[in-house]
């Protein structure tokens, strides 16, 4: 029986609610603040000390003992230098599921069952835990299934999708059948106005507010390289490096009829590829190539492996909609996904997460994205050898 309870507590408002609701409930509940990172931004200012001292004000207005762990060392080499070395390979990672992955559910969970001796962890993210948000009761042997949160909007199973599948069987998400603006309503009433009316962090957490490309260049050097249209090789313009540029980003290039956008990265050469018109089809792909998925469902795992293909649904940002796919695997052992639609400047490095109509299934990086363009020619290329056999059979 779960008694005894971590809360990973950031100094906002869901950590801070859902120890809250934890101790309402009757379990015992200690919270741990993560320092993860310690750079200070332009002014002078490091956000990580003001969200301890909202952590601290936090548990004490709560009851609840706060304790520290530093994981600045562990970020750094499994998050940040990973984030570093993708960029400088014409990569775009993703660093909040490499977090969750390596630091969150891995080392800091392992701390709190193993070091600390607690029952399970507990976070603020909306998401649901299939053994129920507070793993009362909980049977050893079922297996977790991470489901879809009742806010739909504020969905963050999407961040999750790369973490152990047994990290889930001793985790609690307490706030995966509220509301935002319940979480923020009950802030309120508990005496804990000074967070529900705090400002959410949002983007990657340890550029804060700075411009990225002011940020990324303290770390790699910049190198100039040129901007090619990837229609007729012809150069456009110049780049000061192609780590300061993503997939679909415009690249505000002056004296030409329609906008260009990036297309792909070509890390070798140091060249951009773009494309003019937001829409052009070499930004457009259906299909992509991906790393071996982290599975959250064994019973999709069977599937693809017992079928050569699984039909789900698939995102690659957290905030757009869910795409019908398929995934498929290869008697080589690699995985494809086709999406039912295309999908907008779909970005090496970055995460393909599946799912069903209820619950997250899993997620695998992203390898590479074929443009429709690339498909249409092959097709054209394959129907012009067809009607070319064709010929010389009826010459025959």
């Amino acid at each position: 029986m779960i008694r005894n309870v971590v809360v990973g507590v950031s100094g906002g408002v869901d950590s801070a609610v859902s120890a809250h609701l934890l101790a309402e409930r009757g379990f015992n509940v200690l919270g741990v603040f993560m320092r993860n990172w310690d750079e200070v931004d332009e002014m002078g200012r490091c956000s990580g000390e003001a969200d301890l001292k909202d952590a601290e004000w936090a548990c004490r207005q709560l009851g609840v003992e706060l304790r520290q762990v530093n994981y600045v060392r562990e970020y750094w080499t499994a998050v940040f230098s990973q984030f570093l070395d993708d960029y400088q390979l014409g990569l775009t990672p993703n660093p909040d599921i490499l977090c969750n992955r390596h630091i969150k559910f891995d080392l800091f969970h392992k701390h709190a069952l193993e070091n600390l001796g607690y029952d399970a962890v507990a976070t603020g993210h909306y998401a649901r835990n299939s053994l129920g948000n507070f793993l009362e009761g909980i049977a050893s042997n079922n297996e977790a299934r991470l489901l879809i949160p009742a806010d739909t909007f504020k969905d963050q199973t999407f961040f999750l999708a790369g973490i152990p599948q047994k990290a889930l069987q001793r985790t609690m998400f307490p706030l995966g059948d509220f509301q935002k603006s319940q979480v923020k309503e009950l802030a309120k009433k508990i005496g804990l106005q000074r967070l529900a009316n705090k400002k959410e962090s949002t983007g990657i957490c340890f550029v804060g507010k700075r411009n990225f490309k002011d940020f990324i260049q303290e770390y790699i050097t910049s190198k100039t390289g040129p901007f090619l249209d990837i229609d007729s090789g012809a150069v456009v313009g110049h780049h000061e490096g192609i780590h300061q540029w993503t997939v679909g980003q415009r690249c505000r290039l002056s004296s030409f009829l329609q906008p260009y956008f990036v297309a792909r990265k070509e890390a070798a050469s140091n060249t951009i590829y773009v494309a003019a018109g937001h829409n052009h089809p070499a930004l457009l792909s259906t299909h992509i190539d991906v790393d071996p998925p982290n599975w959250l469902c064994s019973k999709s795992q069977r599937i693809l492996a017992d079928t050569g293909s699984l039909s789900c649904r698939f995102r690659f940002q957290h905030t757009k909609p869910l795409v019908g796919c398929h995934l498929r695997l290869s008697p080589e052992n690699s995985f494809h996904v086709e999406l039912e639609a295309p999908l907008r400047a779909i970005t090496p490095g970055q995460y393909a997460v599946f799912y069903s109509d209820t619950a997250c299934l899993g997620s695998a990086r992203i390898l590479s994205a074929n443009p429709l363009k690339k498909h249409a020619q092959t097709q054209q290329a394959q129907a012009a050898n067809l009607v070319f056999i064709g010929q010389e059979i009826n010459q025959m």
